[in-house]
């Protein structure tokens, strides 16, 4: 594949806020203390009266979004995935999901791919916290194009989303012309017949030249970016499993919590006759080191997608 331009979708969140911001009167954002970094700082130099800094305090960061919530503004909390969804999951919880409020958290630097900040910075947990909420929506964009529509798409749904942003800069492959961002509906991006491949966030990409490499050796995979973990789609996973008989999910994540794991709910719900495997951080601890050498290690690259496929059609 060529070489394409690359973004990391922290930066497209915080131009996504800045842009929208004039259609949006009632929007507000929050930082704790971490705005150069969420790029929340974006927004606050084209609406400064409409940015407020909490300080190093995550939780209170959260309760302060829910009273603005409750007064009527639509509200983006940020901050880091380990702070956002782990240090304030309490008052995520009672605060934001329980009354069902129109906060949206948006939550930068999460997964193996934060690198030098290493194993307390590098939060593969979150979506399974966020996961278990009710009615908490959880996105995982995969480029600028996707992170940009899914934080339009957050701010017109009512009620809690977590949107996860990486620190990493990816290509950007969809097409901003032509890309429909659907809340709850996964996308196919390449179409096979022997197993399907199901990915979000950076995996996207990876999974993509994963499928080109596995057509050269006769092997045709199915490639879906399901952006949106929670709701998941429903019919587009059990029609893989149908139609395919082997899904391989792969997420810069836990195998435990997160995609993997809603795939597998939705495919043992069905009664479908089908293998998954996952591809994931295995229940460990991340480390410190270069992004990309991290990636590798923990296997989350094109060359282990494609030895995984094939292991799995074994």
């Amino acid at each position: 594949m060529s070489e394409m331009k690359k973004i990391a979708t922290r930066e497209s969140y915080g131009n996504a806020l800045a842009e929208l911001s004039s259609q949006y009167p009632d929007l507000v954002v929050l930082d704790a203390d971490l705005a150069a970094a969420t790029k929340t700082g974006i927004f606050k130099k084209a609406c400064p009266e409409r940015f407020f800094d909490c300080g190093i305090a995550e939780a209170n960061m959260m309760g302060v979004a829910a009273g603005m919530a409750a007064a009527g503004k639509t509200v983006f909390a940020s901050s880091f995935a380990m702070f956002a969804a782990g240090r304030a999951y309490e008052i995520v919880r009672n605060s934001i999901g329980y009354p069902h409020l129109n906060v949206k958290i948006g939550a930068t630097h999460a997964g193996i791919s934060v690198g030098e900040d290493g194993a307390t910075h590098q939060c593969c947990e979150d979506i399974a916290l966020m996961r278990t909420i009710p009615g908490m929506v959880v996105i995982s964009p995969s480029d600028d194009t996707e992170a940009r529509a899914a934080v339009k798409a957050a701010i017109d749904y009512k009620g809690p989303v977590y949107l996860r942003f990486g620190r990493l800069a990816v290509p950007v492959f969809n097409d901003p012309a032509t890309y429909h961002f659907e809340m709850g509906k996964g996308v196919t991006l390449r179409e096979g017949g022997d197993l399907t491949i199901i990915a979000n966030g950076l995996m996207v990409w990876e999974s993509l030249k994963a499928a080109e490499e596995l057509e050269k050796s006769g092997v045709s995979a199915r490639v879906i970016n399901i952006h949106t973990i929670k709701p998941l789609d429903a019919e587009i996973v059990r029609k893989a499993a149908a139609e395919t008989g082997r899904i391989l999910t792969v997420e810069e994540h836990n195998v435990i919590g997160g995609l993997g794991s809603a795939v597998c709910d939705e495919v043992c719900a069905s009664g479908i006759p089908c293998r998954v495997a996952k591809i994931g951080v295995q229940d460990v601890y991340g480390h410190s080191g270069p992004a990309a050498d991290l990636l590798r290690e923990f296997g989350l690259c094109a060359d282990n997608i494609v030895s995984q496929a094939k292991a799995l059609l074994g």
